[in-house]
């Protein structure tokens, strides 16, 4: 069993976690994250920091989709 890979956010809407859970095996994709009527969209910064003692991958975040109807 994979562990939850856990990865800093960057940027983006104000009310988004500063630390977001990807799903068990990680990712090396943009994360693409649901919220309200959009998508946040985040690609990975090539850098990591340190958080609680833990070195996490920073992603940024890029650019806003909205969800067609």
């Amino acid at each position: 069993m994979t562990a939850t890979q856990l990865v800093l956010l960057e940027g983006g809407p104000d009310d988004l976690p500063q630390v977001w859970a990807l799903p068990p095996g990680g990712c090396t994709e943009p994360i693409k994250i649901p919220r309200r009527n959009a998508y946040e969209h985040f690609e990975f910064a090539h850098t990591h920091r340190v958080l609680h003692g833990e070195a996490m991958p920073v992603y940024r975040w890029v650019h806003r989709t909205y969800i067609a109807e």
